[in-house]
């Protein structure tokens, strides 16, 4: 196997079941919050995507953290990760405050906005829902800021086990806590079990040979420096995330168009396909941990790593795109779907197939660019591909389903060219330069 492969593929499988098991814990948690009944279902689903446009904003020092640390560690200057790891901190706790603070004073309208013109019964218990997470955010923030400095010493095996202690203590608290206390009880669960989660990974950092050594040498640059670093490095990638997720709601909206057979379809569908598009998520971050590595070691291998992760996240897409087509029907029926909504999800589970390919191949080569510093380039074709998307889904729904499935392709088709195109010329400035420092 090539040396890059196996090193993404290695950096990628921890992560990937680190997802998977949040994404389990989600929905186990909402089978025992559902017998609470629909308003208890309603106000912790809409505080649960808070909580994911929150990270979001957690991504500007974890994911920041990780490629400085990662660079510093493949330049082997251990000054430099101890100031990437202060700067990290640093700018989690400037952030932190504002938003748990500013989050607990604002929950009732908070909790309105986002529950709009929905049952008023669900808006308390939302708002209690939001009186004990978002106090707990700091603590979500911290386990991410832990996960990324781990990350970026080469170890995402940490970050995985770590996912998997909070999320299984979830499982065993969330029925005892939900029967006693309702919402509270899910959401002191969720904080409680992070809580636990967070300390063993503060422990797995002292241990860190790495970052024990760093420990011992004066930091690179001062605190204000590094923070500022850290949010230059990880501001375009909480800000393609967010710009993401944005789109992913309004293509909720355009969907709804077609009505709710359309919508819940849509919905089935769309958290089945989690379990691919978390693999190229997960062969993203790979990239970018590898990628930062070896430009700090001096190695430039960014075409290589490149075209190592499109290859692994590319068979990973075109798997899953024949698994849905062949098993769709089987799908729909396992979700309890009826005839119309089950009929619906199969058009679209076998349609989709050429946008997650293309995605998987977009989203793969997009940690190069993280990597090596072009996340800033890497934001604008994402905006570029999310203004092409919306319209054309918008226009392309009168075709149902199957139209929404070919706007997203066609949108990822041309975010793919750009990002190729971007990536060769990225390629051949550089072989220019050092033939330029041979010539010299």
């Amino acid at each position: 196997m090539n040396a890059h492969r196996k090193q993404l593929v290695s950096l990628a499988r921890p992560v990937y079941f680190s997802l998977l098991a949040t994404v389990a814990a989600g929905i186990i948690n909402t089978v025992w919050v559902s017998r609470l009944g629909g308003p208890a279902v309603a106000a912790v689903a809409v505080a649960t995507n808070t909580e994911n446009v929150l990270l979001g904003v957690s991504l500007v020092f974890a994911s920041g953290t990780t490629v400085l640390v990662a660079h510093a560690r493949g330049a082997r200057d251990p000054g430099a990760v101890r100031a990437a790891v202060r700067g990290g901190w640093a700018l989690c706790a400037l952030v932190t405050p504002v938003v748990a603070v500013g989050g607990l004073l604002l929950r009732e309208p908070l909790a309105r906005l986002v529950l709009g013109g929905g049952d008023g019964s669900a808006v308390p218990l939302a708002v209690a829902y939001f009186a004990i997470s978002l106090p707990g955010i700091a603590v979500f923030f911290a386990q991410n800021l832990v996960d990324g400095i781990l990350k970026g010493a080469g170890d995402t095996k940490t970050p995985m086990r770590l996912a998997l202690l909070a999320n299984g203590l979830i499982l065993v608290c969330d029925p005892f806590l939900i029967h006693l206390y309702g919402v509270r009880g899910a959401a002191a669960s969720t904080v409680l079990c992070r809580c636990v989660a967070l300390g063993a990974g503060l422990a797995a950092l002292r241990r860190n040979a790495l970052l024990r050594t760093a420990l011992g040498v004066p930091p690179a640059e001062p605190v204000g420096a590094a923070l500022r670093r850290t949010l230059r490095t990880g501001l375009p990638m909480s800000a393609d995330f967010t710009v993401r997720q944005g789109g992913a709601l309004v293509l909720v909206a355009i969907v709804a168009r077609l009505g709710v057979t359309a919508v819940a379809a849509y919905s089935i569908a769309y958290k089945v396909m989690y379990i691919a598009t978390m693999a190229f998520y997960s062969v993203r971050q790979a990239a970018s941990i590898h990628t930062a590595h070896t430009r700090g070691a001096g190695r430039d291998a960014g075409r290589a790593i490149g075209r190592q992760a499109v290859l692994v996240s590319g068979t990973v897409g075109l798997g899953a795109a024949v698994l849905l087509f062949c098993t769709a029907p089987w799908i729909m029926a396992a979700f309890g779907a009826g005839p119309e909504v089950a009929h619906a999800g199969v058009l679209f589970l076998r349609c989709i197939g050429p946008y997650l390919l293309l995605m998987a191949g977009f989203i793969a080569l997009g940690g190069v660019f993280e990597g090596s510093g072009g996340a800033p380039v890497l934001l604008r074709v994402t905006v570029l591909g999310t203004a092409v998307q919306l319209p054309l889904a918008y226009g392309l729904s009168g075709l149902g389903l199957p139209g929404v499935c070919l706007a997203l392709a066609l949108a990822m088709a041309v975010q793919c060219a750009v990002v190729a195109v971007l990536f060769a010329r990225t390629r051949r400035q550089e072989e220019v330069e050092v033939s330029l420092v041979r010539v010299a």
